[in-house]
C-alpha cells in the first residue's frame, strides 16, 4: 500500500490562521482514497465543502496534494479512476493543467511517458489543453 501524504502549500495570495491549515488538511485527508476508488460523487462533495468553507477551488490547492508521490490527476491515471480524473481535468484551468509538476514534467508529458495519454483521462486532458 502506497503511503499517502497531503501537504497544503501556502498560497501567496491567501493568508490563513494556523488553525485553518489543520482544518483544510483534515478536510482533504481522504481525498487520495476517493480518487483511487473513482468516487466522483464523494469527490464533488469534498471539493464543494472546501470551496464553501475556505473559498478555494481545486487549482488553488492541487499542487499541495500528493497521493503516493503523484498529483491527483496522475494518481487517477495510475488507478484507472476515469470518472474522477476527467472530472478534475474539467475543473482545472488550462494553464494549471499545462504547468510543470514537482518532477519538472507537465501532465501531458508525464502521461505520454507513462502510457496514459491514450486513456479516457489522457484524451480529456488533450481536449482540455488544446
Amino acid at each position: 500500500m502506497k503511503k499517502t501524504t497531503i501537504a497544503i502549500l501556502t498560497l501567496s495570495s491567501l493568508i490563513f490562521a494556523p488553525t485553518s491549515f489543520a482544518d483544510i488538511n483534515e478536510d482533504l485527508q481522504n481525498i487520495c482514497t476517493i480518487v483511487k476508488n473513482d468516487d466522483k460523487s464523494e469527490l464533488r462533495k469534498k471539493l464543494k465543502k472546501v470551496q464553501d468553507d475556505y473559498n478555494l477551488r481545486l487549482g488553488d490547492y492541487y499542487t499541495g496534494i500528493s497521493c503516493g508521490g503523484n498529483s491527483l490527476i496522475r494518481y487517477s491515471m495510475e488507478n484507472n479512476a476515469t470518472e474522477v480524473g476527467t472530472f478534475m481535468i474539467k475543473k482545472m484551468s488550462k494553464s494549471d493543467l499545462s504547468q510543470a509538476e514537482q518532477d519538472g514534467m507537465a501532465l501531458q508529458q508525464w502521461a505520454e511517458a507513462n502510457g496514459h495519454l491514450t486513456t479516457e483521462i489522457g484524451k480529456e486532458l488533450l481536449d482540455r489543453i488544446s
